[in-house]
């Protein structure tokens, strides 16, 4: 089969405070272990995303300290460099949309959406604090939920319900400035005019096969209640101007983030281009109809992903659409939305500090809220990293590799004719290896995982059967068939667990001296000597919160 050219975009961050544990698994581990997959079947993966730099999230924060909104910039995008080392989250670019090279990707935009007849200037009605004496972007205004009684909702989301807001449809709204009544003034700005999109992104959507159904009933019940035309601009003084030919609104207007930050999956792709000293080669995922584009994102950002980053697509013309938006529901804390702006969920630097990366990796990725809300705790993290990851995978590698070392001198033996037995195991790991192929090629991510631990479950559940340690003394034969028989199966489940642990997956693989080709079981070769046994995986101690 030939190779496919797989685009991989991620979910950008505001860079306006710590990420938690629900980011880590509701985007950036499904996206890193759908990446690995492809580049190990041989496909040609672009993955990209960088910080929001733009996000009111910003300019809230520097409002509260006191301080420039690059300074929180600065500091948070150092941060999440930080957690994508620690958890190897392996990027082909991770930037950021304060680039001049994501200003002339969305001005080139927002160009060919206005000669298409798809952005004008229209009056609208925007909240205004007297008191502070300015408009107010959409954050920095707060109410209750309409629909369904949240206090706290902000006028662009409420994220108790996940429901899409305009700040006219909050309840007793106030000023995040003052904390007095906004008053609705006129003014003038671009809009985006999502209602003349409407029919072509409809029609698409109704071709959509494979999504996950919160996803398309969310897409299309949102458009199906009819788009209404959308402000690009907003009265703010960070964030990127207008095109100079545009920009006639008077001061203070800037471009708002909902609209510019999508264009960054398509800026970044351009940027790792020119990085790569091929400034042509982001074409290949955007304008070649056979490649395919999966977004990564929560079940928060669907709208954006959904609906209007395809309505933009359209409106540009030529480039291609979503493949899938598999987006994930939440990972809740204590019956709580993961929140970094509430403060529900430790951040991640707190779990990096005190547990293993690939073991973090495993407990996260076995909890994927890929249909359903998914509750997560320190003890249940400690409790599926000891009960599953230890004792059903690192055991096994430890135990195989001791024996081998016991009975065999160290060395991957010389196997006898294998029987029924003996074959059956390597079968059932080579089916595997096929069904989890199936299975992340669907972005069931979780039920991937599942069947990789079940393969290792029927290596521990060979070896009880087979007792090598029992045959040792009887028929050293039985003893080297058996054992080359398990360290075959290690190496096969090593490379399907390799997206999900790349470090510790790659460790076994270079003790068992293979290097992987593709998403196949390696075959060993016989006398490789392998090293002194080492635990994969320490068990690990309650966490400090652990409930």
């Amino acid at each position: 089969m030939p190779a496919r050219k797989i685009l991989v975009a991620v979910a950008w961050p505001y860079a306006s405070g710590p990420r938690h544990l629900g980011h880590m698994a509701g985007v950036y581990i499904p996206a890193d272990i759908f990446a690995r997959f492809h580049r190990a079947v041989g496909n040609e993966v672009l993955m990209v995303s960088g910080s929001d730099v733009h996000g009111t999230p910003i300019t809230v924060r520097a409002d509260q300290e006191g301080v420039d909104p690059q300074v929180i910039v600065d500091r948070y995008h150092a941060e999440f460099l930080d957690y994508w080392q620690q958890l190897a989250i392996s990027w082909d670019l991770y930037t950021t949309t304060g680039t001049d090279n994501h200003r002339e990707v969305t001005w080139d935009v927002w160009r060919r959406l206005r000669d298409h007849g798809f952005i004008d200037r229209q009056v609208a009605q925007q909240f205004f604090d007297p008191e502070a004496a300015r408009f107010l972007p959409d954050r920095y205004v707060e109410g209750t939920c309409p629909h369904c009684g949240y206090p706290a909702a902000r006028g662009d989301q409420c994220d108790n319900c996940g429901r899409q807001l305009d700040p006219a449809d909050l309840i007793d709204p106030r000023s995040r400035l003052s904390g007095t009544t906004p008053v609705m003034r006129d003014t003038e700005h671009y809009f985006l005019r999502l209602s003349a999109l409407q029919d072509d992104l409809l029609g698409w959507l109704h071709t959509r096969k494979g999504w996950r159904r919160h996803v398309l009933n969310m897409a299309i019940g949102f458009t199906e209640e009819g788009l209404h035309d959308r402000a690009v601009t907003r009265d703010l003084t960070w964030g990127i101007p207008l095109p100079p030919e545009s920009d006639d609104l008077g001061e203070g207007k800037r471009i708002y983030v909902w609209f510019e930050a999508v264009i960054g999956y398509l800026s970044a792709s351009k940027e790792w281009a020119q990085r790569k000293g091929d400034p042509e080669a982001w074409r290949g995922w955007w304008e070649d109809a056979a490649a395919e584009s999966y977004y990564f994102i929560g079940k928060d950002n669907v709208v954006f992903h959904a609906v209007v980053w395809p309505c933009e697509l359209i409106g540009y013309r030529g480039l291609n659409l979503p493949t899938d938006v598999p987006a994930n529901q939440y990972v809740t804390f204590g019956g709580e939305k993961g929140s970094a702006s509430r403060g529900v969920g430790r951040p991640v630097s707190w779990y990096t500090e005190r547990v293993e990366p690939d073991a973090l990796r495993y407990a996260l990725a076995s909890v994927l809220p890929e249909q359903n809300d998914t509750e997560l705790s320190d003890g249940e993290i400690v409790r599926r990293v000891n009960e599953e990851l230890v004792a059903t995978w690192g055991n096994l590698v430890h135990r195989v590799a001791s024996m081998t070392h016991r009975y065999c001198e160290g060395s991957v033996p010389e196997p006898g004719e294998p029987d029924e037995t003996d074959r059956a195991l390597l079968a059932e790991v080579d089916a595997t290896l096929g069904d989890m192929d199936d299975l992340i090629r669907a972005v069931r991510l979780r039920p991937g995982l599942q069947r990789a631990m079940a393969g290792a479950a029927a290596v521990n559940a060979y070896l009880n059967d087979r007792q090598p340690w029992s045959t040792a003394t009887t028929d050293h034969g039985r003893t080297s068939t058996t054992l080359a028989t398990a360290l075959g199966a290690i190496a096969g489940l090593a490379v399907a667990l390799a997206p999900y642990l790349p470090a510790t997956s790659a460790a076994v693989l270079e003790t068992l001296g293979v290097a992987t080709s593709g998403w196949v079981r390696p075959q060993l070769v016989t006398g490789h000597r392998l090293p002194p046994p080492v635990p994969l995986f320490a068990k690990m101690e309650p966490l400090d919160g652990d409930d």
